[in-house]
């Protein structure tokens, strides 16, 4: 009965309402300027990608596998007149076993704007456990400003699907990468939905957790020589991801343009050490919060982003936040009544409302792939807000597209390489 009161007391008293109708779609008043969704239209399919002849981490040395990787794609879309808004049905909460339905603007199966394609790739890479929804605010938003976004279900790594953590530290980087070539080959070739659909040539990684962990090594970082002695996968299957490997650096693609590294994981078990970092030549984005009690803000988070001294990159920082800064879509209805270790602590922070931190990352990776992938140097602008002293400079700053009082307990730096 008090909670009941407690939510009634939240909602007429105009505090935070912590339903919020499973909506991937959300904008808030206080949303800044870039997270609004752009013109386009907006499609969605589900496609099924199969990685032949893989190594088997969890089978041991030697064994192979299929592996299979289902997509989710959002792409601009001709709606031949008809209405935006569709549902994901089907979609399984973390800690549960309940499937749930998401409601978002993108239609399912829509036909292809390709008036003004191919339309720049994103890939979006889940945390651990994870599915290909849990960042799904992304994929809506950019689409409807002209991107092609392929989000993973990384296989032994869903909620579904949970095995053991040595796959998800062999496979994130090669999944990633893998996906990046499959889907240039199917814009490459005639027939498909996505046939001329896609500049393959000026993609980007958006990774949470340990999407973020892959993204940092798509983007160049190459594991440490600790890391394949910790005992959390076997040393030969991390020998390819190793700095310096031939097997690395051949497995670098050239088409990866720009990375957004969402509570990267692993720099603070000293997975990279500074000549691996190094290895980032790339425009990096990062985002974390402060009192992240996953990934650890000082010693992971902020060691990448010092540490990649090669690499113009840039560091969103939301002022005591945890783990589930930014990147989680807000916690879905079904999720709000548990208590600790429930469906709701896997998506929501203990500070801010995971609607609002979508909002402002939307934002931001509007203008860091805006500049990046496009070319457009009008989003400079609002990347230039980087302070001399971070800790310093927490309250309220005139950022370009933000609203008054809209930028407290956010810092954003910049660096150079």
């Amino acid at each position: 009965m008090k909670w009941i009161l407690a939510i009634a007391l939240l909602t007429t008293m105009g505090g935070p309402v912590l339903a919020e109708g499973n909506r991937i779609d959300i904008q808030r008043p206080d949303a800044p300027e870039l997270a609004a969704p752009g013109p386009l239209a907006i499609g969605v399919r589900t496609i099924e990608i199969v990685n032949e002849n893989q190594p088997d981490v969890l089978a041991g040395i030697g064994a192979t596998y299929n592996r299979p990787l289902t997509l989710e794609i959002w792409y601009p879309a001709d709606l031949k007149g008809g209405a935006p808004g569709g549902d994901y049905l089907d979609v399984q909460m973390a800690n549960s076993d309940q499937k749930i339905t998401l409601h978002g603007q993108a239609v399912r199966d829509a036909e292809p704007l390709k008036t003004d394609a191919p339309y720049p790739l994103v890939i979006l890479s889940h945390g651990y456990p994870g599915n290909r929804f849990l960042i799904s605010h992304f994929g809506e938003n950019l689409a409807s400003k002209g991107y092609v976004v392929a989000s993973i279900d990384h296989f032994e790594s869903t909620y579904e699907n949970k095995l053991g953590f040595a796959s998800t530290l062999a496979n994130r980087s090669p999944d990633q990468l893998f996906i990046l070539d499959s889907v240039a080959k199917l814009s490459a070739a005639s027939g498909g939905f996505l046939s001329g659909l896609v500049d393959a040539e000026n993609s980007a990684i958006i990774g949470y957790s340990m999407g973020g962990y892959g993204a940092v090594l798509s983007a160049g970082a190459g594991l440490s020589e600790a890391a394949s002695g910790m005992g959390m996968a076997p040393p030969e299957a991390l020998a390819g991801l190793m700095a310096g490997s031939e097997a690395f650096t051949a497995s670098r693609d050239s088409r990866l343009k720009a990375v957004v590294a969402i509570a990267p994981w692993g720099a603070h078990l000293g997975l990279w050490d500074e000549a691996g970092l190094a290895g980032i030549k790339m425009p990096l984005l990062m985002m974390g919060g402060t009192l992240d009690e996953v990934s650890d803000y000082e010693n992971g988070i902020r060691r990448i982003y010092d540490g990649a001294t090669n690499a113009e990159r840039y560091l969103l920082t939301f002022q005591g936040a945890g783990h589930n800064a930014a990147a989680p879509m807000p916690p879905p209805d079904e999720a709000i009544m548990g208590g600790a270790g429930s469906p709701f602590e896997h998506y929501a922070d203990f500070v801010w409302a995971n609607a609002r931190m979508n909002n402002i990352a939307q934002h931001f990776v509007t203008a860091f792939l805006g500049l990046y992938l496009k070319g457009d140097t009008s989003m400079e602008r609002y990347l230039a807000l980087g302070p001399d002293d971070w800790r310093e400079t927490t309250g309220d700053r005139p950022w370009v597209g933000f609203g008054e009082r809209t930028t407290r307990a956010l810092v954003f730096e910049q660096a150079k390489p």
